[in-house]
């Protein structure tokens, strides 16, 4: 592993927090699924200060431009952030009877799906050196 994909796992951690942390918040006024949907513009914001700064540096064009490329790749991610926790959550813990902290189980285990496959997108993609 290299250190940049460490640092990567890192401030990743801290946006899966922010999301998790809102998501948990958001389910108090709408459903889980929706949370879950809500939840991700805060975890993309976070995760988008912090990969700039900390993990890829900038790319050298425009904000604007890494940020709509991040934001695609975020979106290919949430198709599966979105599939796995509310499968594990409504389907797959209720019929092993899994309850403990149930939605909180499967959105982070959600959230931490695409770690590699995010990685490489905003590598190769987001943040590529023009």
């Amino acid at each position: 592993m290299s250190r940049q994909f460490l640092i990567f796992v890192l401030t990743s951690g801290i946006a899966a927090v922010a999301n998790i942390g809102s998501r948990i918040l958001f389910s108090r006024m709408v459903s889980f699924e929706w949370a879950v949907v809500l939840a991700f513009p805060v975890g993309l914001l976070t995760a988008f200060a912090l990969a700039r700064l900390f993990v890829f540096g900038s790319s050298g064009g425009h904000v604007g431009s890494e940020f709509y490329r991040f934001l695609i790749v975020n979106l290919v991610a949430l198709v599966l952030v979105w599939a796995i926790s509310v499968g594990l959550a409504r389907a797959l813990f209720p019929m092993i009877g899994f309850t403990w902290h149930a939605e909180t189980v499967a959105h982070t285990i959600g959230v931490l799906a695409p770690a590699v496959t995010s990685f490489l997108g905003h590598k190769y993609y987001s943040f590529r050196i023009n």
